[in-house]
C-alpha cells in the first residue's frame, strides 16, 4: 500500500490506488479498530454460532415427523402418532422463537459495536485531519478529505461489525450441512459435492472483480462528492460569474463517470448469482434422482431424502450468499484503502527532536538567506531572501501579485518550512520551536479570515477560551470598533453564520482584529488586511490597527499604499527578492519602483488611470 507519500498530489494518489488491487496487509490492519469493542463483536459471533443450530434442528425434525410421526396404515394412508407430531411443532415453534430472540440480541451487539468503532474511527480521521500541515489541504480537495470522513466510513461498517459474524455463520452452516449430508448417506453428499470446486472457483474470480470494480466506483464517487462541497462553498461566485449550467454540466459528466463505472462493475459481477443457482438447482435435481433410486432400493428413507433437501439449500445457499458478502468486502475495503490513504499522509513539517523553550518572546523577526518553493520541481517562489524587523517595529511589504509576499507569511508562521537559509525570532530558528508555541506568540490577521458558526463572543473566545463576556466586550472597545459589532441585529450574540456569511466583509475583518487583540501575540502579520472593503471601514479598520500593533513587532502585506506609510520600514519584494528596503519617505526619494507604484496608486485613487506598466519604472514590476 502506498504510505506517507509527499511526492504525488492527492488526487494522484486515488487514480493510482483505483487501478491497482487491494493490498490484503492492508484488510488487517482493520482489526484493530474491534479491539475496544471485541467482547460486543464476540457476542454477536456466538449469537450466529446458536442460530446455525436452531437451523439445523428444523431438518431433523422434519425427518423425525416423516419417518416416524407418520406411520403406514395396514389398511392404506398412514397412521399419525400424534405425541410425535406435537413434540416435533414444539420443536418448531421453540426454534423460531429463539432465532428471533436470538436475532434481537445480535442486533443490539452488532449496533453497539458500530456505534462505538465508527465514532472512534471518525474521531481518528479528524484528529489526523487537524494534524495535518497547511500543504496537504491546498493539494487536496476538500470534498475528497469529507468523503472520506463521512461516506467511506459508513460503507467501511458493515465490513467491520457484520462481516465477521455473517461470515463465520457461512462457514458453519456450509460445514455441518455437508457433514450432515454425509451422515445421512454418503451417497447424497456424494451426488452433490461436484458442484463444490465449481462454486469455489466462480467464488474467486467474483473475489477478484468486485475488489477492482469498487475500488474504481469509490474513487469516481469521490470525484462527484468533492465538486458538490466545492460547490456549494463558492455558490456566491459561481451564481456571479453565470456559471451554474456549467458547473452543472461538470457535475453531470462526473455524475455519468460514476454510474458508467457502477453499470460496468453490475454487469461483471452480475453473473454470479445467476451462476450459483443454476448449479444449486442442478444439485437439487441430481439429490432427488439419487434419492428416488436410494428409496426404491430401500437403502434410504422419504424422511431422509426430505432432510437431505432442506440440508442442500443450507449447504449451498451460504454459498450464494458469498456473492453479498464479497461485495460488502470489496465495498468496504476500496473504502478503507482511501481512509489509509488519508491516515498514511505524513505532515509536510514536524516538530523538532530537540525543542527550544519559547516562553517570553521579544518579537525580532529575520529571514536569513531564506530559498522555497512549494514544489520540489517548481519555480523558486522565494530566493535568496533576507530581511529583518526589530522587536516593536512596524514592517510593510509590497509587490507585485505572485511574487512572495504572502509565502513569507506562511513560512513564518511554519505552514510550510524553508527549502534553505532559516526563518528566526529573537535568534531562535522557528523550526526549533513547537508549532503551537510559535502560532500563539504569532498571530494573524488574513483578508479572508474564516469564522466559525456561533455567535460572535463564540468567535472571539476562540483565542481566549477563559475569558468572559465582558473581557472579550472591552477587548473590542479598546480597538474602538464596539460601535459597529454593538449595533448588529443581536450585538455580540449575532450569530455569523456558516464562515461569517451572515456578516459583511468589513465586519467579519473587525471581529477578526478583536480576536487577534485578545490573543495578544508578540507578533502580528496583516495579509492584506484591509482590502477589499469601503473606504468608512477601513479607517475604523486603520484605527484599530493602529491600536493593535501599539508595542508589539508588526508585518503588514498590503496593497493600498497609503494605509503604510507610518511603517518604520518598507520592503518591496519583487521576483521573491527584496529590491528596495527604507521608510516611506527615502523610497520616495528614491524615485524607484516604490516611488512608481505609490504615484499610480494614488492616481488610481483619485480617479486617475493608472500609469502603463510601459513606464520605465514600473516595466521590471
Amino acid at each position: 500500500m502506498i504510505r506517507g507519500n509527499k511526492a504525488l498530489s492527492d488526487i494522484e494518489l486515488e487514480e493510482a490506488l483505483a487501478k491497482q488491487s487491494l493490498d490484503r496487509g492492508m484488510f488487517w490492519r482493520l482489526w484493530p479498530l474491534l479491539r475496544p469493542v471485541r467482547k460486543f463483536v464476540m457476542g454477536a459471533i456466538l449469537i450466529e454460532i446458536l442460530l446455525v443450530v436452531t437451523i439445523f434442528f428444523r431438518p431433523w425434525l422434519v425427518r423425525v415427523v416423516i419417518d416416524h410421526g407418520l406411520l403406514p396404515d395396514p389398511q392404506g394412508g398412514y397412521h399419525l402418532v400424534w405425541s410425535v407430531l406435537g413434540w416435533a411443532t414444539f420443536g418448531l415453534g421453540l426454534t423460531w422463537s429463539l432465532r428471533f430472540l436470538l436475532a434481537g440480541v445480535g442486533q443490539y451487539l452488532s449496533g453497539s459495536a458500530a456505534i462505538q468503532v465508527i465514532n472512534d474511527l471518525r474521531i481518528q480521521i479528524f484528529r489526523h485531519v487537524q494534524a495535518l500541515s497547511v500543504g496537504y489541504f491546498d493539494r487536496t480537495k476538500a470534498g475528497r478529505i469529507t468523503a472520506r470522513a463521512d461516506s467511506d466510513v459508513n460503507t467501511l461498517e458493515p465490513l467491520l461489525i457484520q462481516g465477521p459474524p455473517e461470515f463465520l455463520s457461512t462457514i458453519l452452516r456450509s460445514v455441518v450441512a455437508g457433514i450432515m449430508l454425509w451422515h445421512i448417506s454418503p451417497l447424497l453428499f456424494a451426488s452433490v459435492a461436484g458442484v463444490i470446486p465449481l462454486l469455489l472457483l466462480a467464488t474467486i474470480i467474483f473475489k477478484r472483480i468486485s475488489q477492482k470494480n469498487w475500488a474504481v466506483v469509490a474513487e469516481n464517487r469521490s470525484r462527484f462528492t468533492a465538486h458538490l462541497v466545492e460547490t456549494v462553498a463558492g455558490v456566491r461566485l459561481i451564481k456571479q460569474g453565470g456559471r451554474e449550467l456549467d458547473n452543472l454540466n461538470v457535475y453531470r459528466g462526473l455524475l455519468r463517470n460514476f454510474n458508467q463505472a457502477l453499470i460496468r462493475g453490475n454487469l461483471r459481477s452480475s453473473w454470479f448469482a445467476p451462476f450459483t443457482a443454476v448449479l444449486t438447482t442442478t444439485a437439487m435435481a441430481i439429490l432427488l434422482l439419487v434419492g428416488a433410486r436410494g428409496m426404491a432400493l430401500g437403502v434410504i428413507t422419504m424422511g431422509q431424502v426430505a432432510a437431505s433437501m432442506f440440508y442442500i439449500f443450507i449447504f449451498l445457499g451460504p454459498l450464494q450468499e458469498l456473492n453479498d458478502l464479497f461485495e460488502r468486502y470489496a465495498n468496504g475495503t476500496a473504502s478503507a484503502q482511501r481512509i489509509f490513504l488519508l491516515l498514511d499522509t505524513k505532515p509536510d513539517v514536524n516538530d523538532a527532536e530537540r525543542i527550544l523553550p519559547l516562553a517570553e518572546v521579544r518579537g525580532d523577526v529575520e529571514f536569513q538567506q531564506v530559498h522555497f518553493r512549494y514544489q520540489a520541481k517548481g519555480r523558486s517562489v522565494i530566493e535568496s531572501l533576507s530581511l529583518k524587523v526589530p522587536a516593536g517595529q512596524v514592517l510593510a511589504i509590497v509587490g507585485p501579485t505572485g511574487h512572495g509576499k504572502s509565502t513569507l507569511v506562511q513560512l513564518l508562521t511554519r505552514f510550510y518550512d524553508v527549502n534553505e537559509g532559516a526563518v528566526t525570532i529573537d535568534g531562535v530558528d522557528v523550526r526549533h520551536i513547537r508549532q503551537t508555541d510559535l502560532r500563539r506568540h504569532v498571530g494573524v490577521v488574513l483578508q479572508d479570515n474564516v469564522l466559525f458558526s456561533g455567535s460572535i463572543l463564540d468567535n472571539l473566545r476562540l483565542a481566549a477560551p477563559e475569558s468572559s463576556d465582558d473581557q472579550l466586550i472591552a477587548a473590542a472597545r479598546a480597538l474602538g470598533v464596539d460601535e459597529v459589532l454593538e449595533k448588529l441585529p443581536h450585538g455580540y450574540h449575532t450569530q455569523v453564520g456558516s464562515l461569517g456569511s451572515a456578516l459583511s466583509h468589513g465586519q467579519r475583518q473587525l471581529v477578526c482584529l478583536v480576536r487577534a487583540y485578545v490573543a495578544d501575540p508578540a507578533i502580528l502579520v496583516l495579509d492584506e488586511a484591509t482590502s477589499a472593503v469601503d473606504v468608512l471601514t477601513e479607517r475604523r479598520i486603520q484605527r484599530a490597527l493602529r491600536t493593535l500593533c501599539e508595542g508589539r513587532t508588526a508585518i503588514i502585506i498590503a496593497h493600498r499604499l497609503t494605509t503604510i506609510r507610518d511603517a518604520d520600514q518598507i520592503a518591496v519584494i519583487q521576483h521573491g527578492q527584496v529590491v528596495e528596503l527604507d521608510n516611506h519617505q527615502q523610497l520616495l526619494a528614491q524615485d524607484g519602483i516604490y516611488a512608481s507604484l505609490y504615484r499610480a496608486y494614488e492616481r488610481n485613487a483619485h480617479g486617475v488611470s493608472i500609469v502603463p506598466l510601459t513606464t520605465p519604472a514600473l516595466a521590471s514590476v
